[in-house]
């Protein structure tokens, strides 16, 4: 027995001494860590090479987010490390930087390049600029581009619909360009994924991969700003930009995009189809001042009049205002809406109601 007792001492002891061994070690590496972690913060928050006075030329894309912006100063290695670049900006809490082209060095501060940003001072003025409208289809997009370069609108179709081209895209921009694209009935993978904005150009000849790609940068930019409120409400992109284009094809002003998106939502809600015209034009690929009750019976998965809930797509490009309406509805109990012939819209509860606005702004 007491030799048990002596051996089990003996033991104690040894596992005492392994566990402040063990503990030494784990401080020693808690320290070595903290101090590393400390000095590459600390390494990263200087200028890239203080000594540099080279001009490093840079374009932040119209609608670009603070984690873009980063991303591409350490691409051009003006900063050293994006994330600390980007938590820097936000602790300080500075925003509102401007699209544009930059010449910046490697000797600038982190103080510095925000002070850029922030006045848009650029360096050279662009050769020519495109923009494209809210709203359009891409084909509309495809005359645009025509119009404005020296690309055929049928080139621009070619290269947006060529199908080993989109799968490409989708590895650059994964978070964007989902199998989504390629759903059952969708007619362009790519509509309403190119951003509706003003684009500027630094060459006279740029090519369609580049335009394109400008496009999807901005939508993907502008998405990312929104990808917890997306998370939060278990929305895909493509849903999100398919609901926004219904708003854009509807709406006239930020209040009206809100409410509508109520009233789908509501819709929505109780399996009640959408009926809004735009799917019914879309749906017949031609622009109409007005639908007539006979092109509201087209078989076509796209229109809202004969199937429930969204489009199988986007049918337009939209803006910032519809995209942020769809994800911040108004609270409403409206089912119903319509514009009168100045286009404002008169929104109902009922059918009844909705058939004095008909009588009232209408008739």
């Amino acid at each position: 027995m007491f030799k048990k007792m002596k051996d089990r001492k003996g033991e104690i002891k040894i596992v005492r001494k392994i566990v402040l061994v063990v503990a030494l070690i784990a401080l020693i590496l808690l320290a070595i860590g903290g101090y590393f972690a400390y000095s590459y913060i600390s390494s990263a928050l200087k200028p890239v090479n203080p000594e540099s006075d080279i001009k490093i030329e840079i374009e932040i894309p119209m609608g670009s987010g603070i984690t873009l912006i980063s991303k591409i100063l350490e691409e051009h290695k003006i900063v050293q490390d994006a994330r600390v670049f980007k938590y820097y900006t936000k602790f300080k809490n500075e925003s509102e930087f401007q699209a544009g082209n930059y010449s910046l060095t490697q000797s600038m501060t982190l103080d510095e390049i925000i002070e850029s940003l922030k006045t848009g001072r650029v360096y050279r003025e662009p050769v020519f600029t495109v923009t494209i409208p809210e709203g359009l289809t891409l084909e509309q997009v495809s005359k645009i581009i025509e119009k404005n370069t020296q690309h055929k609108a049928a080139d621009f179709m070619k290269k947006v619909t060529d199908e080993a081209y989109i799968k490409q895209l989708m590895v650059d921009y994964p978070d964007l360009l989902t199998e989504a694209i390629f759903g059952e009935n969708v007619r362009f993978a790519l509509e309403g994924y190119l951003y509706p904005a003003t684009y500027s150009f630094f060459e006279e000849n740029p090519s369609l991969d580049e335009i394109i790609k400008k496009m999807l940068s901005a939508t993907d930019s502008i998405i990312s700003e929104f990808e917890s409120v997306l998370i939060e409400k278990e929305m895909s992109v493509h849903e999100l930009l398919t609901f926004a284009s219904l708003l854009e094809e509807e709406a006239t002003a930020k209040t009206d995009r809100e409410t509508i998106a109520s009233v789908f939502f509501n819709r929505m809600a109780i399996d009640m189809m959408l009926q809004t015209d735009p799917t019914v034009l879309y749906a017949l690929g031609s622009h109409k001042d007005r639908v007539l009750y006979e092109d509201l019976e087209v078989e076509n998965a796209y229109n809202t009049y004969k199937n429930v809930g969204l489009p199988p797509g986007p049918i337009a490009g939209a803006g910032k205002s519809s995209i942020e309406a769809t994800l911040n509805p108004s609270q409403t109990d409206y089912l119903f809406f319509l514009a009168d012939k100045e286009g404002t819209n008169h929104f109902a509860k009922t059918y009844e109601e909705h058939l004095v606005n008909i009588e009232k702004y209408l008739r």
